[in-house]
C-alpha cells in the first residue's frame, strides 16, 4: 500500500481531476438529448469489448476492436454538434466558474466586460411584461453573432426602451423574430435564431426554444416576455431561468455583462 501512495504524483491526480472536469461539462451539454443515449450505448460496448478481451474471446474480442478502431470517424459525425458545443464551452471566459472551478485570477483576466445601457432594456421587459407583449431579444458578447444578424433588418439605432416596444408590438413586421443588441445600439430586428433540441415543458414556446437554442450555440444572452403569460425569462449558456422579475433580470445582466466590476 505504502509502494502505491509513493508512485502516485500530484500530476496524476491533476490529470484525473482534468478528465473528470472534461467528462462532466460534455455530459452537461448531452443532458436532455438523445445523445445522452448514444453515449451510454458506446460506453457499454467499449466496457463488453475490455470484458471480452479480458477474458480471452479473441473473436469478439477482435470485432469490437475493429468496430472502435474505425468508429472514430463516426463517432465525429454523430457528435458533432455536442462536439461544437463542447468547443465552444471550453473556450468561454467563464467555463471554470460555471462548473465550480473558482480560479478568481484567471476568470478576472479573461472575462469579457462590455459597456452597455441595461435601464432601457429592463424598462421595456417590464412594460412588455405588464402588457403582455411577447418578446426576445439577444445581447452579444464577443461573438457579435453577425450570421443570424443578416437574417433580419439592420437597425443599428441607439438603445431605447419605446423603439424595443414598437418593435415588438403585435401589429410590426418584426415582432416575430429576435432583436439582437451589441454594445450600446440595436443592430437588428427580425432575426432567425437557431432552436435548441433539449426537451421543454409544454409551456415553453418557439422565442424559449431559439432564446435557448442561441446561448447554445454563442455566449450571448437571451430574454424573453412571454406573449401568453407576460412572464419575463432569461437564458445563458444553454440554461433558462423561467419567471423572473425585471430587478432580477437587472442583477442577471449585470452580473453577466461584468457591469458590477468596478474600474480599476
Amino acid at each position: 500500500m505504502t509502494t502505491l501512495f509513493i508512485h502516485i504524483r500530484i500530476l496524476d491526480l491533476l490529470d484525473i481531476f482534468l478528465v473528470a472536469v472534461l467528462l462532466y461539462t460534455f455530459y452537461k451539454l448531452l443532458k436532455g438529448t438523445a445523445a445522452v443515449n448514444i453515449m451510454l450505448g458506446i460506453v457499454a460496448v467499449f466496457i463488453l469489448w475490455k470484458l471480452t478481451y479480458a477474458l480471452k474471446m479473441e473473436l469478439l474480442s477482435d470485432i469490437l476492436g475493429a468496430f472502435f478502431s474505425v468508429g472514430i470517424i463516426a463517432l465525429i459525425v454523430i457528435f458533432q454538434p455536442e462536439i461544437r458545443q463542447f468547443l465552444l464551452e471550453l473556450g468561454r471566459p467563464g467555463f471554470f466558474s460555471r462548473y465550480g472551478l473558482r480560479f478568481r485570477a484567471i476568470n478576472k483576466l479573461f472575462r469579457y466586460k462590455i459597456h452597455l445601457d441595461i435601464d432601457p432594456v429592463v424598462k421595456a421587459c417590464q412594460r412588455m411584461s405588464e402588457l403582455k407583449q411577447g418578446a426576445l431579444i439577444v445581447i452579444t458578447r464577443e461573438n457579435e453573432l453577425n450570421q443570424y444578424v443578416r437574417t433580419g433588418e439592420i437597425i443599428n439605432a441607439d438603445i431605447n426602451a419605446t423603439l424595443i416596444e414598437n418593435i415588438f408590438f403585435i401589429n410590426s413586421p418584426l415582432h416575430d423574430g429576435a432583436m439582437i443588441i451589441t454594445g450600446n445600439k440595436i443592430k437588428a430586428a427580425g432575426c432567425i435564431l437557431p432552436v435548441t433540441k433539449k426537451k421543454m415543458s409544454l409551456h415553453a414556446g418557439l422565442r424559449h426554444r431559439a432564446a435557448i437554442g442561441i446561448t447554445e450555440v454563442s455566449d450571448a444572452l437571451a430574454i424573453v416576455v412571454s406573449e401568453e403569460t407576460g412572464k419575463i425569462s432569461f437564458s445563458v449558456r444553454g440554461e433558462m431561468r423561467f419567471g423572473i422579475q425585471p430587478a432580477t433580470l437587472q442583477q442577471k445582466l449585470i452580473q453577466e455583462l461584468g457591469l458590477d466590476d468596478k474600474e480599476e
